[in-house]
């Protein structure tokens, strides 16, 4: 359940009886032909459906994040990284202010990495709390099933490329697009990376049927719910 579908008495209500909490994490940043907004989406939907079934509330989404190579694109929006700390760091804080002992955080966006170091600091400083930290798409058996399907996975094609990703009336390249230099990519300034990386798909084919990406979809909503059900230990 959304918290933005609840009041506060509800939320009052379930913490007498739960302490569990997802947060997701995304980011707003070129994803070549699919929505600005990929790991915003991405990550919401599968926190939202995993956590239906245990009646576990889903905060809203952070939807800006950690993108600084990507600032030649239009639309693409990024924080510091002492920003975005700050920030996670005060959502936790409220969180735990506000009862929510166990917290999954889903992150959808391979940037905001620095989080998840961060998360271990912020659980010694509040002994009486678990985060779990999860990166959905890359999580075991979610990962496994993408590679099943085609190891010639990245950042803006094909494997991000789900129907409520996708933007009406843009037609995709048919071609499959050769893997780029991740190494050299690593070194290059927001317009050089621009100038590489061209529409901004990372390589691979653009798209595949829906049929194997709702097959990806299935697996990544299960392990992500079995996160939050599973065991969290003495806090």
């Amino acid at each position: 359940m959304k918290i933005c579908e609840m009041n506060w008495l509800q939320v009052e209500d379930y913490l007498k009886r739960d302490d569990r909490a997802v947060l997701p994490l995304g980011s707003t940043e070129q994803h070549a032909y699919l929505s600005l907004c990929v790991d915003n989406i991405l990550a919401e939907r599968v926190a939202v459906e995993a956590a239906e079934a245990l009646g576990v509330p889903v905060f809203p989404t952070v939807n800006y994040g950690l993108t600084p190579y990507f600032r030649a694109y239009p639309g693409s929006v990024t924080l510091r990284t002492s920003t975005y700390l700050d920030v996670v760091r005060d959502l936790l804080d409220s969180l735990a202010e506000n009862g929510f002992r166990r917290i999954l955080v889903v992150n959808g966006h391979g940037g905001n990495a620095p989080a998840q170091g961060f998360v271990s600091e912020w659980m010694a400083d509040h002994p009486g709390c678990r985060v779990k930290f999860h990166n959905w798409w890359n999580a075991p058996r979610t990962l496994k099933k993408v590679q099943e399907i085609d190891p010639q996975a990245s950042h803006a094609s094909w494997m991000e490329n789900f129907p409520w990703t996708r933007l009406p009336g843009v037609t995709l390249p048919s071609e499959q697009k050769p893997m780029i230099d991740s190494a050299h990519m690593r070194l290059l300034a927001p317009q050089e990376l621009r100038e590489y990386l061209g529409e901004g798909n990372f390589g691979g084919h653009y798209e595949r049927s829906d049929e194997d990406m709702h097959a990806i979809w299935e697996v990544a909503v299960a392990e992500t719910r079995e996160l939050l059900d599973q065991v969290w230990g003495n806090a």
